[in-house]
């Protein structure tokens, strides 16, 4: 699915790719066999309930959320649980007493959704406690079975605190691979595009390392400047300018991974002329420096980068 990030300011499309994706849909899988809960991906902007429907939803929180008095508190926590989330991954305890954990999802600089778990107790379900549930239903003149309700209160999940770290870290490394690869989910297409877009593609990637100008392209593929810039955007949702920039980006974080090469170097390899241009690009989309980004990689052994080169996938250096 592609989108302009400028024209959708919230990334909701981007996180609706995201949550199609197979790789999120693995991970959800095995985290949610691991841990018990459920795991889901969401837009900043939204006024529903996260677990709603989902098959690892809690009981408890189902029942409660059903009445309109608790669905409204409930609603108030995740919107207060978002605006702590906006720059780091928070938890926050709900007024029955249940965790609730949102990692930050970043496109470039701009956060666009969450990763969020919980409905989870952080100690063992105890009489006191149900007892302040009950006293909360009955202030909300809530109306549901006690029985039932007691039945769910006492099977929720019990998350230890070292359980509660662990899963705050491995959701933030996860939003952090989730990043990585939004990019490429911008710059792929789900549905069939003009033979003279994907012509387009071609030649784009063919040439990215050269000065490519809108007129160049237009001209390779037998049309006017004016006609291709209009359904260029109208078929990626992205302009030329925006989707030539990031398929250089998506070289340049393939060429990374080559400890021989030096950033200058990629920059040009790619087709920036400017090294400064190159790393305010490079932010722009991946929402770190070229440097931060190689940082983080894991280490290639030399040997295996040498072979690499010698079979034409990696080049040694820019030419």
């Amino acid at each position: 699915m592609a989108v302009d990030p400028a024209m959708d300011s919230n990334g909701k499309s981007v996180i609706e790719a995201l949550t199609s994706s197979k790789v999120f849909l693995d991970y959800a899988q095995a985290f949610g066999e691991i841990t018990g809960l459920a795991l889901i991906l969401r837009p900043v902007e939204t006024w529903q309930l996260p677990y709603r429907g989902h098959k690892k939803e809690n009981r408890y929180c189902a029942l409660m959320a059903s009445k309109s008095s608790a669905c409204a508190a409930c609603l108030q926590t995740q919107q207060k649980l978002s605006e702590n989330a906006a720059s780091e991954p928070r938890s926050l305890t709900c007024m029955s007493g249940l965790i609730e954990i949102a990692v930050p999802i970043r496109l470039g600089d701009r956060v666009i959704g969450f990763l969020q778990t919980g409905q989870a107790l952080r100690r063992r379900p105890s009489v006191s406690g149900f007892k302040r549930i009950e006293r909360l239903i009955k202030q909300w003149g809530i109306q549901v079975g006690r029985e039932e309700l007691r039945r769910a209160y006492f099977q929720t999940r019990v998350v230890s605190e070292r359980e509660h770290q662990a899963i705050m870290k491995m959701l933030t490394i996860f939003a952090q691979h989730l990043a990585m690869v939004s990019n490429q989910l911008i710059l792929s297409q789900e549905h069939a595009e003009p033979p003279i877009i994907a012509r387009a593609k071609e030649y784009i990637q063919a040439h990215q390392s050269e000065d490519l100008s809108l007129a160049q392209v237009a001209r390779a593929v037998n049309t006017s400047t004016y006609y291709f810039c209009k359904l260029f955007k109208k078929t990626t949702s992205i302009n030329f300018t925006d989707y030539v920039s990031r398929v250089r980006i998506e070289k340049a974080k393939n060429l990374a991974l080559n400890p021989n090469l030096r950033i200058s170097e990629i920059a040009f390899e790619v087709g920036f002329q400017s090294l400064t241009h190159f790393n305010r690009v490079f932010k722009r989309i991946t929402g770190m420096s070229p440097t931060q980004y190689r940082s983080q990689l894991p280490r290639i052994d030399i040997e295996s980068v040498s072979k690499a080169v010698k079979a034409g996938r990696m080049p040694l250096r820019a030419a």
